[in-house]
């Protein structure tokens, strides 16, 4: 199949490294920054003693953090590119994992976990998406679902793989010997590996679609439609994510099961974005939104209505994951099959923002619901309420033109 080339798009060798680059680091920084706490977090409430509404409120606080440099974060990309940016965040992940792992007190856990927040919203998805839109051309539905085939293995490896570290050396070594992956792979491929020529997004060719400024797109109905959306999808998956150990061990899963079973979610996630493609040609821009909501709402409310069976659990848990793994193709695509890929990092950061915010919540909301609730499966079952909002607003959360 033949492409047509786009202004600023890399070669066919070109673009296969950077899809290589990024895919390796995606799959590290998601799995050190975002997936081992979800692994240790019950250890670091054993060991510390502090309260697991306190532990999972640092873990929030990073979310927020990360949604407000976002904005910033993707506005710069447009302008200067991921290079830099990248690089910067993974730097800045060091002393924050460090400050995490050696902790003396819940504040110097909190300091840690925000510049964690900052080194996520330069060095996970958002801008690793607005990299591949622009150096990938007409070629970016290809290049996102390679790398988010890959990244999603994230918790496959690194939930288990933060538990076994976590029974051998305890959590805070375990934090360690993670960081130690971190700063070898991800700062040195993010300088060398993303050192592309990048063509800014400021001549009036490359603005936006049926729009003179971003801030018309974001003021749109649409827009504001698919923000919400997005944000309560990641209420409540984020939430899912966070509280299935507990969900599960609740059910009666072993911990060391369950974090096996949170990996398998991973696994899940790569089934779907296996077949975005062929789902993405046979559906529209709304509908395809509006099918794997439902399917996020669905699953996540068998998993609260199933029996306590650890086979049935993990197989609708590896369902939920291909749900949230085709979501993330159609979250990373949402602002080009409905703008175009012109100032996609400012668009993209406007529509992210939100569900960071929505994502960083999502730990507290979800424990915080099981324990109103009675249990965490009655708390799923509101999430899965959520979800089944979002897939309605997604259905009005399309411009005309686009959806001609």
């Amino acid at each position: 199949m033949t492409y047509a080339v786009q202004p600023g798009a890399l070669d066919a060798t070109g673009l296969r490294q950077v899809v290589a680059v990024l895919s390796t680091v995606q799959i590290v920084s998601w799995g050190v920054l975002y997936y081992a706490f979800a692994a240790l977090q019950s250890s670091i409430t054993a060991d510390t003693g502090w309260s697991g509404v306190a532990v999972t409120g640092a873990f929030s606080v990073s979310q927020f953090v990360a949604g407000g440099a976002g904005i910033w974060v993707g506005r710069h990309i447009d302008a200067v590119g991921p290079r830099r940016v990248m690089t910067a965040a993974s730097l800045v992940a060091v002393p924050g994992v460090g400050a995490v792992a050696l902790a003396p007190t819940l504040g110097v856990f909190y300091l840690g976990w925000v510049l964690v927040g900052v080194a996520m919203a330069g060095a996970l998805y958002p801008p690793a998406f607005a990299a591949l839109t622009r150096w990938a051309g007409a070629r970016r539905v290809r290049a996102l679902t390679t790398l988010t085939l890959v990244a999603g293995l994230a918790s496959t490896v690194f939930a288990p793989l933060a538990s076994v570290l976590d029974d051998a050396l305890g959590w805070r070594q375990a934090y360690l010997v993670l960081l130690g992956g971190l700063v070898v792979i991800t700062v040195p491929l993010h300088w060398w590996g993303l050192d592309h020529p990048w063509r800014a997004a400021d001549h009036p060719a490359h603005h936006v679609e049926r729009s003179d400024t971003v801030a018309a797109v974001s003021r749109s109905t649409p827009f504001v439609l698919l923000t919400a959306a997005n944000a309560l999808t990641a209420l409540a998956v984020f939430a899912v994510v966070i509280n299935l150990v507990p969900m599960l061990v609740e059910a009666g899963m072993s911990r060391n099961l369950a974090a096996v079973a949170l990996g398998l979610g991973g696994v899940g996630q790569v089934l779907g974005r296996l077949g975005y493609a062929r789902f993405a040609a046979t559906t529209s821009v709304t509908s395809r939104g509006v099918i794997v909501l439902a399917g996020v709402a669905l699953t996540t409310a068998a998993l609260a209505l199933a029996p306590a069976s650890s086979g049935v659990l993990i197989g609708i848990g590896m369902a939920l994951g291909l749900a949230r793994g085709v979501y993330t193709l159609v979250q990373a695509t949402a602002v080009t099959d409905r703008w175009g890929p012109a100032s996609y990092g400012a668009l993209n950061g406007i529509l992210t923002a939100p569900a960071l915010v929505a994502g960083a919540a999502a730990p507290f909301a979800g424990a915080m619901l099981a324990d109103l609730l009675g249990s965490y499966a009655d708390a799923f079952l509101v999430l899965a309420g959520l979800a089944a909002v979002a897939a309605v607003l997604m259905a009005y959360a399309t411009p005309r033109a686009a959806r001609a």
